[in-house]
Protein backbone atom coordinates (compact mmCIF):
# COMPACT_ATOMS: atom_id res chain seq x y z
CA UNK A 1 0.00 0.00 0.00
CA UNK A 2 1.39 3.29 -1.01
CA UNK A 3 1.96 5.74 1.70
CA UNK A 4 1.43 9.29 1.72
CA UNK A 5 2.31 12.59 4.33
CA UNK A 6 0.03 15.54 4.39
CA UNK A 7 0.33 18.70 6.56
CA UNK A 8 -2.56 21.19 7.25
CA UNK A 9 -2.08 23.92 8.78
CA UNK A 10 -4.57 26.58 10.50
CA UNK A 11 -3.79 30.06 12.41
CA UNK A 12 -3.11 30.10 16.36
CA UNK A 13 -4.96 32.66 17.70
CA UNK A 14 -7.61 36.09 15.81
CA UNK A 15 -8.82 38.43 18.46
CA UNK A 16 -12.18 38.54 19.67
CA UNK A 17 -12.46 34.70 18.23
CA UNK A 18 -13.65 32.09 20.56
CA UNK A 19 -13.31 29.14 18.45
CA UNK A 20 -11.21 29.61 15.94
CA UNK A 21 -11.46 27.04 13.09
CA UNK A 22 -8.34 27.74 11.98
CA UNK A 23 -6.86 25.35 14.74
CA UNK A 24 -9.82 22.89 15.33
CA UNK A 25 -10.40 21.69 12.04
CA UNK A 26 -6.63 20.48 10.98
CA UNK A 27 -6.36 19.06 14.48
CA UNK A 28 -10.21 17.09 14.15
CA UNK A 29 -8.67 16.02 10.23
CA UNK A 30 -5.25 14.28 11.85
CA UNK A 31 -7.11 12.92 14.88
CA UNK A 32 -9.64 11.42 12.45
CA UNK A 33 -7.84 10.64 9.38
CA UNK A 34 -8.68 10.01 5.95
CA UNK A 35 -11.18 7.20 6.98
CA UNK A 36 -12.19 4.52 4.83
CA UNK A 37 -14.02 4.58 1.32
CA UNK A 38 -16.91 3.07 0.21
CA UNK A 39 -16.06 2.54 -3.42
CA UNK A 40 -13.98 -0.51 -4.24
CA UNK A 41 -12.75 1.45 -7.26
CA UNK A 42 -11.81 3.96 -5.44
CA UNK A 43 -7.41 4.87 -5.33
CA UNK A 44 -7.89 6.13 -1.70
CA UNK A 45 -8.23 2.21 -1.02
CA UNK A 46 -4.90 1.88 -2.47
CA UNK A 47 -3.24 4.13 0.26
CA UNK A 48 -2.43 5.07 3.68
CA UNK A 49 -2.35 8.66 5.00
CA UNK A 50 -0.58 10.16 7.50
CA UNK A 51 -1.88 14.01 8.31
CA UNK A 52 0.09 16.46 10.54
CA UNK A 53 -1.76 19.17 11.64
CA UNK A 54 0.09 22.55 13.03
CA UNK A 55 -0.82 26.01 14.34
CA UNK A 56 1.36 28.76 13.01
CA UNK A 57 1.22 32.27 14.38
CA UNK A 58 -0.16 35.79 12.60
CA UNK A 59 3.24 36.79 11.80
CA UNK A 60 4.70 37.66 9.08
CA UNK A 61 7.88 37.05 10.28
CA UNK A 62 7.45 33.77 12.04
CA UNK A 63 4.31 32.04 9.84
CA UNK A 64 6.12 30.75 6.93
CA UNK A 65 9.10 29.48 9.21
CA UNK A 66 6.96 27.63 11.92
CA UNK A 67 5.23 26.16 8.30
CA UNK A 68 8.54 25.27 6.64
CA UNK A 69 9.88 23.62 9.90
CA UNK A 70 6.94 21.29 10.29
CA UNK A 71 6.96 20.22 6.21
CA UNK A 72 11.03 19.85 7.00
CA UNK A 73 9.97 17.21 9.82
CA UNK A 74 6.75 15.73 7.58
CA UNK A 75 8.49 15.28 4.08
CA UNK A 76 4.47 15.65 2.96
CA UNK A 77 3.02 15.36 -0.19
CA UNK A 78 0.32 17.67 -0.19
CA UNK A 79 0.44 20.72 1.96
CA UNK A 80 -3.35 22.44 2.71
CA UNK A 81 -3.26 25.68 4.84
CA UNK A 82 -6.60 27.12 5.97
CA UNK A 83 -6.96 30.66 7.91
CA UNK A 84 -10.49 32.52 8.81
CA UNK A 85 -11.82 34.67 7.26
CA UNK A 86 -14.34 36.69 9.33
CA UNK A 87 -16.44 38.25 6.47
CA UNK A 88 -16.91 34.88 4.30
CA UNK A 89 -20.33 33.54 4.42
CA UNK A 90 -18.94 29.53 3.48
CA UNK A 91 -15.56 27.93 2.47
CA UNK A 92 -13.41 30.24 -0.02
CA UNK A 93 -11.16 28.49 -2.35
CA UNK A 94 -8.14 30.32 -2.77
CA UNK A 95 -7.08 30.12 -6.52
CA UNK A 96 -3.98 32.89 -6.49
CA UNK A 97 -1.16 33.74 -4.22
CA UNK A 98 -0.25 37.30 -4.95
CA UNK A 99 3.94 38.73 -4.51
CA UNK A 100 3.09 41.50 -2.33
CA UNK A 101 2.57 42.09 1.31
CA UNK A 102 0.07 45.47 1.99
CA UNK A 103 -1.32 45.47 5.76
CA UNK A 104 -3.25 47.88 6.76
CA UNK A 105 -3.70 46.28 10.32
CA UNK A 106 -0.14 45.24 12.68
CA UNK A 107 0.28 41.46 12.87
CA UNK A 108 0.60 39.34 16.16
CA UNK A 109 3.72 40.62 16.71
CA UNK A 110 1.98 44.31 16.12
CA UNK A 111 4.26 44.45 13.24
CA UNK A 112 2.73 46.60 9.86
CA UNK A 113 5.22 45.67 7.37
CA UNK A 114 6.23 48.16 4.37
CA UNK A 115 3.97 47.94 1.31
CA UNK A 116 6.52 45.68 -0.77
CA UNK A 117 6.87 42.50 -2.71
CA UNK A 118 6.85 39.43 -0.70
CA UNK A 119 9.85 38.14 -2.64
CA UNK A 120 12.17 40.48 -5.09
CA UNK A 121 12.75 38.06 -7.03
CA UNK A 122 9.44 36.11 -7.42
CA UNK A 123 6.98 36.48 -10.08
CA UNK A 124 4.14 38.35 -9.50
CA UNK A 125 1.68 35.22 -8.48
CA UNK A 126 1.32 31.47 -7.96
CA UNK A 127 -1.64 29.49 -8.88
CA UNK A 128 -2.78 26.68 -6.13
CA UNK A 129 -1.85 23.63 -7.21
CA UNK A 130 -5.62 21.86 -5.54
CA UNK A 131 -7.72 20.33 -7.69
CA UNK A 132 -10.34 22.77 -7.08
CA UNK A 133 -13.43 21.81 -9.52
CA UNK A 134 -13.35 18.17 -8.26
CA UNK A 135 -13.19 19.72 -4.57
CA UNK A 136 -16.42 21.91 -5.71
CA UNK A 137 -18.29 18.78 -7.05
CA UNK A 138 -18.09 17.50 -3.51
CA UNK A 139 -18.62 20.21 -1.84
CA UNK A 140 -21.61 20.35 -4.00
CA UNK A 141 -22.84 16.87 -3.12
CA UNK A 142 -22.49 17.70 0.45
CA UNK A 143 -24.21 20.79 0.40
CA UNK A 144 -21.04 22.60 1.64
CA UNK A 145 -21.58 26.69 1.12
CA UNK A 146 -18.10 27.67 -0.89
CA UNK A 147 -16.98 29.71 -3.65
CA UNK A 148 -13.95 30.41 -5.62
CA UNK A 149 -12.10 33.50 -4.05
CA UNK A 150 -9.59 35.05 -6.56
CA UNK A 151 -6.82 35.53 -3.98
CA UNK A 152 -5.97 35.87 -0.26
CA UNK A 153 -5.63 39.17 0.27
CA UNK A 154 -2.62 40.91 0.86
CA UNK A 155 -1.93 39.95 4.46
CA UNK A 156 -0.49 36.88 6.10
CA UNK A 157 -2.63 34.36 4.93
CA UNK A 158 -1.36 35.44 1.67
CA UNK A 159 2.36 36.00 2.84
CA UNK A 160 2.08 32.00 3.51
CA UNK A 161 0.01 30.95 0.89
CA UNK A 162 3.01 32.46 -1.45
CA UNK A 163 5.48 31.37 0.37
CA UNK A 164 4.15 28.20 0.38
CA UNK A 165 3.82 28.03 -3.20
CA UNK A 166 7.23 29.50 -4.50
CA UNK A 167 8.71 26.45 -1.97
CA UNK A 168 6.31 23.95 -3.93
CA UNK A 169 7.58 24.97 -7.42
CA UNK A 170 11.59 25.08 -6.31
CA UNK A 171 11.35 20.84 -5.15
CA UNK A 172 12.28 18.55 -7.72
CA UNK A 173 9.55 16.17 -6.42
CA UNK A 174 5.52 16.73 -6.84
CA UNK A 175 3.53 18.47 -4.11
CA UNK A 176 0.54 19.49 -3.92
CA UNK A 177 -0.30 23.06 -2.20
CA UNK A 178 -2.91 25.31 -2.07
CA UNK A 179 -4.87 27.37 0.77
CA UNK A 180 -8.06 27.28 2.10
CA UNK A 181 -10.26 30.34 4.04
CA UNK A 182 -12.31 29.12 6.49
CA UNK A 183 -15.82 31.38 7.48
CA UNK A 184 -16.51 31.84 11.61
CA UNK A 185 -17.60 29.03 13.64
CA UNK A 186 -21.86 29.36 13.44
CA UNK A 187 -24.25 26.71 13.52
CA UNK A 188 -27.61 28.73 12.72
CA UNK A 189 -28.47 28.35 9.41
CA UNK A 190 -29.01 31.04 6.97
CA UNK A 191 -26.20 33.20 8.84
CA UNK A 192 -22.82 33.95 8.22
CA UNK A 193 -20.66 31.31 8.73
CA UNK A 194 -21.13 27.20 9.30
CA UNK A 195 -20.40 24.77 12.19
CA UNK A 196 -17.41 23.12 12.88
CA UNK A 197 -18.69 20.11 12.06
CA UNK A 198 -19.75 21.64 8.47
CA UNK A 199 -16.32 22.94 8.34
CA UNK A 200 -14.38 19.61 9.29
CA UNK A 201 -16.47 17.78 6.75
CA UNK A 202 -15.24 20.64 3.79
CA UNK A 203 -11.57 20.37 4.77
CA UNK A 204 -12.15 16.24 4.46
CA UNK A 205 -13.24 16.85 0.70
CA UNK A 206 -10.36 18.68 0.29
CA UNK A 207 -7.79 16.25 1.71
CA UNK A 208 -9.76 13.42 -0.49
CA UNK A 209 -9.84 15.05 -3.50
CA UNK A 210 -6.00 16.25 -3.36
CA UNK A 211 -5.37 12.88 -2.78
CA UNK A 212 -7.13 11.45 -5.45
CA UNK A 213 -5.69 13.97 -7.80
CA UNK A 214 -1.86 13.40 -6.46
CA UNK A 215 -2.83 9.40 -7.29
CA UNK A 216 -4.57 9.84 -10.86
CA UNK A 217 -3.65 13.57 -11.83
CA UNK A 218 -6.33 14.86 -14.41
CA UNK A 219 -6.36 18.21 -15.92
CA UNK A 220 -10.47 17.99 -15.45
CA UNK A 221 -9.93 18.38 -11.77
CA UNK A 222 -8.19 22.16 -12.15
CA UNK A 223 -10.23 25.03 -11.87
CA UNK A 224 -8.60 28.52 -11.75
CA UNK A 225 -11.34 30.63 -13.90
Amino acid sequence: MRELNVVISGFDHYDGVEVNPAVEVPKAIAEQGLGVSSAPDDPLEQVAVTVHAVSIPVSFAKAWPTLLEAIEQAKPDIVIATGLKRTSRGILLERCATNLMDAAKPDADNVIPPRRPIDPEGPAAYWTRLPLRSILRDFAKHEIPAALSSDAGTFVCNSLFYHLLNWSAGQERRILSGFVSLPIVNGRPHERGLSIEQQTAAVDDVLRESVRYFLQPSSSDILLG
